[in-house]
């Protein structure tokens, strides 16, 4: 009987992993490492600046650790840079910024537009990115900001700017 049991969990485990891939956006960092060098800064500078240790934005440069999004935002603005640039969504790195603060409201709103734009039901969009109903609800009326995770896989699947979701941008290309 061990092997049997053995056997199966070796399928759930193949199961799971797939789950997993089917929502797999992987975040790509690397510019905020190439970004730092080219402005003659330290880790530990940057660190300083976002006010976080200098292993964990080492963590950020290495791909080991999602950055929030609160913290993109503040690179993105130390940079003068947008967000898609930063995530190698567009090699453009200029965008006509309107807001340099991310406020969930307008994110709920901008989610929203997107979601009706694409004909989406709040269940189909969470189906869809790998999370719930409920969430996609909290995002939309302003209770929660969209995750950088989640936000990131939105933007990949309808080919929507990350500058547009989290409001600093007025279009969505």
């Amino acid at each position: 009987m061990p092997k049997i049991f053995f056997l199966i969990g070796y399928f759930e485990r193949i199961i799971l992993v797939i789950k997993l891939n089917k929502y797999n956006y992987e975040l790509d960092f690397s510019r905020i490492k190439e970004l730092r060098i080219y402005n003659n800064l330290s880790q530990k500078e940057v660190a300083n600046y976002l006010n976080i240790n200098q292993s964990t934005y080492s963590k950020f440069e290495l791909n080991k650790a999602t950055i929030p999004i609160e913290i993109l935002n503040k690179l993105a603005n130390y940079y003068k840079v947008s967000l898609d640039y930063l995530l190698k969504i567009t090699d453009n790195p200029k965008i006509k910024i309107i807001n340099m603060d991310i406020d969930k409201k307008k994110v709920g709103e901008n989610l929203k537009q997107i979601r009706k734009d694409k004909k989406l039901y709040q269940e189909t969009l969470a189906r869809e990115i790998g999370t719930s109903h409920s969430l996609i609800s909290e995002y939309e009326h302003g209770k929660k900001l969209v995750s950088l995770t989640y936000g990131y896989a939105i933007c990949k699947k309808y080919n929507i700017s990350l500058d547009y979701l989290y409001g600093k941008k007025n279009n969505s290309n």
